[in-house]
């Protein structure tokens, strides 16, 4: 299916999603089948996180608490600089963001980083591949507790979340997580013998998140809410969210004096949110809303993944010269060269010339 569709200018994942909403709104499950399709996205849900929990090695996140530094500032990034934007981004309502909209672009600020993404990208790039699965294990692990929290602070009964729906995400989301945290002596080996077709499971279950998740919003009238330019005003808030997240991971990480392969990581695992955590929990938060609320989101991760992927292939050629150096993913190599549409993430070392033939240096 992906090379069938390399030709798509999206991702074939983002394709399905897409398929996935307009089968919501040509065929919605109304009535009996609403009830039915509630019950199998909830315990869609309650599987995907149970997988998330058992796949988790706690080994592997002990082992990564001694890039502690590396990690505060990606959860930093994730939970503070992006709800602080977000919050800000308040002023552009109506102008700017549709009020119905606003609830959404706020949520997408508090979700948790991604995983996989973060891994690609930073491998891409030769960055600190270890760091970004932590970090993104990190990210994904807090983000059970401290989205819906930061939800009903900075969203509030506006959205329709309180204590309940709290409450709600811990046992949805998190009882599974640490069910499968304490199952994992016996599930991991089988999850690791059959890792491509729960593969499938992942992006099924959130398939009928999405399906289930927009069925309610037809019955709200979720598309005579948005018209195409209200949509596009979104996406340019977006660019621009996204553009000051990776300004600020750059500069942070290069002011705090990370080494190139750590810098790389915090770029990529501070910059971006998780669609495969998010779409669960606009389920619970959102309830009916929850299609308004996840389309913000939606646009925001296919517009990471393209942006990303552009700059992790710039910065992967421009470390091609120092391939072969012995740890170099966790030295202290070339710095990547600041420029037009380049994000500066310190200063240029280039690593000494040989010494001319018959002038050996001293």
């Amino acid at each position: 299916m992906r090379t069938g569709l390399r030709w798509l200018p999206v991702d074939p994942y983002i394709a399905a999603l897409l398929g996935t909403v307009l089968l919501a709104a040509l065929l919605p499950a109304t009535g009996g089948g609403a009830r039915v399709a509630g019950g199998a996205s909830d315990t869609a849900v309650g599987l995907l996180f149970f997988l998330y929990g058992s796949r988790l090695s706690t080994g592997e996140a002990m082992a990564g608490l001694r890039h502690w530094r590396l990690h505060l500032t990606v959860l930093a990034a994730t939970f503070a600089v992006f709800p602080l934007l977000g919050l800000a981004a308040r002023g552009l309502v109506p102008y700017v963001i549709a009020p119905g909209l606003y609830p959404g672009f706020l949520f997408l600020c508090v979700l948790p980083s991604t995983i996989q993404s973060s891994i690609a990208f930073t491998s891409l790039a030769r960055g600190n591949v270890a760091a970004a699965i932590c970090a993104g294990s990190f990210s994904s692990l807090a983000g059970i507790v401290l989205t819906p929290l930061l939800a009903a602070l900075l969203i509030g009964g506006g959205a329709g979340i309180d204590g309940h729906a709290v409450t709600g995400i811990a046992l949805q989301l998190l009882a599974p997580f640490l069910a499968g945290q304490l199952l994992r002596r016996w599930t991991a080996p089988l999850l690791a013998r059959h890792r491509r077709a729960l593969g499938f499971v992942d992006r099924g279950s959130i398939l009928l998140v999405v399906y289930t998740a927009f069925s309610a919003g037809m019955a709200e009238g979720i598309w005579h809410q948005v018209p195409v330019p209200r949509l596009l005003e979104l996406l340019a808030a977006e660019a621009v969210l996204l553009a000051l997240m990776l300004s600020a991971t750059a500069y942070g990480a290069r002011t705090l004096g990370f080494g190139r392969a750590d810098r790389i990581t915090v770029v990529f695992a501070g910059s971006k949110k998780s669609l495969a955590s998010g779409l669960p929990m606009a389920t619970v938060l959102f309830g009916s809303g929850a299609g308004l609320a996840v389309l913000p989101l939606m646009l925001f991760h296919q517009m990471q993944l393209m942006v990303c992927a552009v700059i992790a292939k710039r910065w992967a050629r421009q470390a091609e010269p120092s391939v072969g150096l012995p740890d170099e993913r966790h030295r202290d190599d070339p710095g990547l060269p600041s420029g037009p549409g380049q994000f500066d993430l310190g200063p240029e070392q280039r690593p000494a010339r040989p010494a001319p033939a018959g002038g050996a240096r001293r």
